[in-house]
């Protein structure tokens, strides 16, 4: 069924709750959202990551220990 359709520059439909927030806020809170989301790392950094996916450490015993009871770290 058509709606009928008015010029008061509103726009009506439905989104999640998250959606919302979005949109809703100002750009000066979505730079803060951003940065927060985001993490930025310096060329050396990016560099150490690299090679310890690469060549990764062994394993010490905490972290065998922790599997094998199926627990995690603290």
């Amino acid at each position: 069924m058509p709606r009928n359709v008015s010029d008061n520059g509103r726009i009506d439909f439905r989104i999640a709750p998250e959606a919302k927030a979005v949109i809703s806020a100002p750009r000066g809170a979505l730079a803060v959202i951003e940065r927060a989301e985001h993490l930025a790392l310096s060329e050396r950094d990016s560099l150490r990551i690299l090679d310890l996916l690469e060549n990764a450490p062994s394993p010490t015993s905490r972290l065998i220990r922790a599997a094998k009871a199926g627990q995690t770290l603290s």
